[in-house]
């Protein structure tokens, strides 16, 4: 009886409906819970998805998700979010585990890459600077330079 009379109901309403009753329902559930609550369904909820999905299934969603975040947000967004994280981290975290995800970063890099590409990119970087700087700018980093040298 049941099947039947969801199958009569599916075809007497449209999304809209069934998308108001869910608003209708998730605003009571939210008013008879705690944080705590959704924080253990959602955790009883990962645990179950991590069970029956592999790595490749969170690859695809992950960039799925990406996609459609990037379509929704501008530069702007990603610059406050990524000042967020940035300042989240920074509090979190000390010098020593910069060095050592500046190192890993550095190693991997080199493994990866070639004479040719920090070539390509030195002369990108050196060309970039030459824009944004005059003679007066490299007469100075280069007295600081010599200066370091003869100390």
């Amino acid at each position: 009886m049941g099947q039947k009379g969801g199958e009569a109901t599916s075809k007497n309403h449209d999304k809209e409906f069934y998308q108001e009753i869910g608003q209708k329902g998730g605003e009571a559930t939210s008013k008879n819970h705690d944080k705590e609550f959704y924080q253990e369904i959602g955790q009883k909820g990962g645990e179950a998805t991590s069970k029956n999905h592999d790595k490749e299934f969170y690859q695809e969603i992950g960039q799925k998700g990406g996609e459609a975040t990037s379509k929704n947000h501008d530069k702007e967004f990603y610059q406050e979010i990524g000042e967020k994280g940035g300042e989240a981290t920074s509090k979190n975290h000390d010098k020593e585990f910069y060095q050592e995800i500046g190192e890993k970063g550095g190693e991997a890099t080199s493994n990866n890459h070639d004479k040719d590409f920090y070539q390509e990119i030195g002369q990108k970087g050196g060309e970039a600077t030459s824009k944004n700087h005059d003679k007066d700018f490299y007469k100075e980093i280069g007295q600081k330079g010599g200066n370091r040298r003869s100390s």
